[in-house]
């Protein structure tokens, strides 16, 4: 369900997206076999925020990389360990970790496990003043 509004310009822009996630889950576990072991889908995309829900299966890694943004791993289900800076955090359902922008990190699932990340986007001239520049740089 999406409620929408005119801006300034008349122009329609949507001000409200709402996602069943239980369902989002479905669409992807229906998706298998994933070739990484990785289903990630984008929810939501607009120039300042994206919503990405990540299904990983037992044994999966997302190797070392990094988000222009800061972000939040809300985990929904399973068992993750966050490697960031030589360090190690075990997650588990419930938990929420965030991170500054830019923080290299990689993702191993302990166990079959879903997370929803969101990533605050910076703007353009935000990102054209980082002094790096792509993933996993």
């Amino acid at each position: 369900m999406e409620a929408l509004h005119a801006d300034d310009s008349g122009n329609t822009v949507e001000s409200l997206a709402q996602f069943d996630i239980q369902q989002e889950l479905a669409d992807c576990h229906r998706k298998k076999p994933w070739a990484s072991g990785i289903c990630s889908k984008t929810l939501f995309k607009k120039p300042d925020l994206r919503c990405v829900l990540v299904v990983m299966e037992s044994s999966a890694v997302m190797k070392e990389h990094h988000a222009d943004g800061s972000i939040s791993v809300h985990v929904l289900s399973g068992r993750l360990r966050f490697g960031v800076q030589g360090k190690e955090y075990d997650l588990s359902a419930g938990n929420l970790l965030t991170l500054a922008a830019s923080i290299k990190h990689d993702v191993h699932a302990l166990e079959d496990s879903a997370f929803l990340l969101t990533i605050s986007w910076p703007s353009n001239q935000e990102l054209l003043a980082m002094k790096h520049r792509g993933y996993g740089t």
